[in-house]
Formats: C-alpha cells, sequence, structure tokens
C-alpha cells in the first residue's frame, strides 16, 4: 500500500509538470481529440501531450513495456486514471488500436506482429480502422464476400467494405475476407492486417443526416497483402473477429459519454425550464436525470470491473453485447432528453443568428439513433444475450 501511495504521488507530480495547461479542459471540437496517424494534423500541446505521455507508455499503460507500453499493474493504472480525472486531464490518444487490435494482437497475434504493431499503436504513429461490414453483409457479417486468393507469400484481395469508421484518416486496416469458398460460412474467414496505402485500396467518405460521419465506403482491387498479416490461423477468422468484437463492444458502450454531459444537462435544464428554491423547476426533468446519472454510473462501475478482469488475462464474452445494448439505449436517451429540454430551440439550424451548441445538440441527438446498428444492431445484441449469456432456447 505504501508503495501505491508514493506512486500516486509521483504520477501526480510528474502529471502536473508535463501536463500541458491546455489538456486540463474538454476538447472543442472533434479536431482537438487525438487519434494519431500518419495523416495527424493536431494543435501543438496535443502532440505534446502524446509525446510525453507516449514516451512513458502511458497512452496504453498496461501493456508490457517490451511492446512500447507502460507496464503498470491494474493497481497502478486505476491510480494514474484518478490523478488524470483530478486534473481534468484528456486522454493522451484513443483509438481502434489501443481499444481494439492492440488488445487483440496481445493475446493471439504472432511475436512478429505484436512488435512490428503494439510501439506504433502506443507512439500514435498509425491510426487504424476496421473492415468488416459489407453492403451484404450487415447483421449476418459471417456471409461476407471480399475474396482473398494466395498467391504465394501473398493473398490478393477484391471486394468492397463498407461503414469503414476513419477510413479515410486511417493508415492500416484489420479486415476479414473470405479465404474459402467452399467450407461452411464461418469456417472459411480470416482475419489479416491490410496497409492502407497499398495499391489498389480507394475510399469514399459516406454522409450522414447529422452533417457529420466518420463513416466511408472502402474498395479493394486486386490489393496484395503479405500472408504474415493473418491474425491466429487462416481460415480461423470468426474466432478472432468475435474476440475483436469483444473489444469494440465494451469501447463503444463507454465511448458515448462525454466528460461533461452531466453539467450540460444541468444547464440546459435551468436555462430552459428554469430554477425553484436552487433546483430546476420541473420534476420531470429532475428525475429524468437523475435517473440517467443513475444508469450511468451503475454502466461505468460494470465497464470498470470488465476492464479490470481484461487486464488480469480474462477475454471479453458475450456479456459484452451487454455493455453495448445498454450503451446505446442510454446515451439515445440521453440525446433525446437533451433535445426535449430545449423545445423548440433543439431544433437546430445554421444561418443568421444560430447557436452552434445547439446545433451540435441536434446533429447528436440524429447522430445517437446510428447506434443501435454500429457494432452489430440492438436486435442481434438481445439475441447473443438471449442465447450466450441467459441460456434461453432458440
Amino acid at each position: 500500500m505504501a508503495d501505491l501511495e508514493r506512486f500516486r504521488a509521483d504520477t501526480r507530480q510528474w502529471l502536473e509538470q508535463h501536463a500541458p495547461p491546455e489538456m486540463r479542459t474538454t476538447p472543442k471540437s472533434q479536431d482537438e481529440i487525438c487519434w494519431g496517424g500518419r495523416k495527424a494534423d493536431y494543435p501543438a500541446p496535443v502532440m505534446r501531450w502524446l509525446a510525453v505521455m507516449a514516451e512513458r507508455g502511458w497512452t496504453a499503460p498496461t501493456w508490457p513495456r517490451e511492446y512500447g507500453g507502460g507496464g503498470l499493474s491494474k493497481a497502478e493504472a486505476k491510480v494514474l486514471a484518478e490523478e488524470m480525472a483530478k486534473l481534468n486531464l484528456r486522454p493522451p490518444l484513443t483509438g481502434f488500436g489501443l481499444s481494439m487490435i492492440g488488445p487483440l494482437l496481445l493475446q493471439e497475434g504472432s511475436e512478429e506482429l505484436r512488435r512490428e504493431h503494439l510501439p506504433a499503436i502506443v507512439q500514435g504513429k498509425i491510426r487504424w480502422c476496421q473492415g468488416y461490414s459489407e453492403p451484404g453483409s450487415g447483421s449476418d457479417l459471417a456471409s461476407l464476400q471480399t475474396k482473398a486468393v494466395r498467391d504465394g507469400d501473398v493473398y490478393v484481395l477484391n471486394g468492397q467494405k463498407i461503414w469503414t469508421s476513419y477510413a479515410d484518416k486511417a493508415d492500416w486496416m484489420f479486415i476479414l475476407v473470405r479465404t474459402d469458398f467452399q467450407a461452411p460460412k464461418h469456417n472459411g474467414i480470416t482475419f489479416l492486417l491490410m496497409d492502407m496505402t497499398s495499391p489498389g485500396v480507394s475510399v469514399k467518405p459516406i454522409k450522414l443526416i447529422s452533417g457529420y460521419s466518420p463513416f466511408c465506403e472502402t474498395f479493394l482491387s486486386d490489393v496484395r497483402v503479405p500472408v504474415a498479416n493473418v491474425v491466429g490461423q487462416v481460415n480461423g477468422g470468426w474466432t478472432m473477429a468475435k474476440a475483436l468484437l469483444g473489444h469494440e463492444r465494451t469501447m463503444i458502450a463507454d465511448a458515448f459519454k462525454e466528460r461533461d454531459d452531466r453539467r450540460k444537462l444541468i444547464d440546459l435544464a435551468r436555462k430552459h425550464l428554469g430554477e425553484a428554491q436552487g433546483r430546476i423547476a420541473d420534476p420531470i426533468a429532475r428525475d429524468r436525470i437523475t435517473q440517467l446519472e443513475m444508469d450511468q454510473a451503475c454502466l461505468d462501475l460494470t465497464l470498470a470491473r470488465s476492464r479490470d478482469g481484461m487486464k488480469a488475462g480474462h477475454k471479453p464474452g458475450p456479456e459484452t453485447s451487454i455493455f453495448k445494448y445498454y450503451g446505446t439505449e442510454l446515451n439515445m436517451r440521453r440525446r433525446e432528453l437533451m433535445v426535449s429540454i430545449c423545445g423548440p430551440q433543439g431544433l437546430g439550424w445554421e444561418g443568421p443568428g444560430f447557436d452552434p451548441e445547439e446545433l451540435k445538440m441536434t446533429r447528436d441527438w440524429l447522430r445517437s439513433r446510428g447506434n443501435s446498428i454500429e457494432g452489430g444492431t440492438s436486435e442481434i445484441q438481445l439475441n447473443i444475450i438471449a442465447k450466450r449469456v441467459l441460456g434461453l432456447p432458440d
């Protein structure tokens, strides 16, 4: 315990000395959230914060030091998170490298792939995207048709992926391809790592009703990917896909929440509904806000327990579908409540006299409807929960 308290004191002192003051505030825009990558063009304080944290391995504090991580114990990582929260510090790095492909490589990747990719993820040098869904393979992901034909030491890829978030900004993609068209559909899939600069890769952004979209279509025409980039076994990609989806669904459940959502809700309610005796005047709004905060606290504690389990070596299981479904519903309720509290002002618009914060709130509400689709539809999550968590019959 004394060692942990000494670590806490040292960590607090180091953070106070090295964290740029600009990193002690909530990002004003998406441009200030650091995803890293070769195409990164972030403000100087964001890059300084990334550099000093990556040098200590604290962008991935529990990853082994041999791969660039911080090598911290679970207890030490918790202390680091607590001290960062006390200083209101932003995460130095986010993205699919840290939350999805990195954990999978630590579990299942070859030593060569780990040494090639994990340090670059920790340092924020490479940004990743996911190549799963296809125009004809959404919820039934195992029906995917993107073809990979072996040609010596490479696979030649042809096909199309859709809803590939941030593919236009990514450097590498982890992708599911069909390597055996004769096998049952779940058994002929392989998990590959693909450089987005490879000849034959083209990306087209997809626009959404919210006015903002991370989604893209990705087209593959005779793209050559080394066989050495297979994660797991050839034709064993479905096992890899399920393992990674567990990390993704946990990440999605946690990603919807903004750090100042509670403050925003209260401020909006006071502005539009008024105050009475120091409280929000509308008792129904008070009740709905309180219920949201209680539900969010329950989800946060459950996710923290799950993350502790993963740090201890437990692989994510079907319970991650609960996290994804609950996080989805919670975020849609929150966005709906924000718009409801604002009344007519919740219908954001562009033009003379418009309020950019109200416009963003409206777009966030519109965008939240897609939460029930991405990462596996809510209906699919409920099926998984029924069959694999509750053990209900078909």
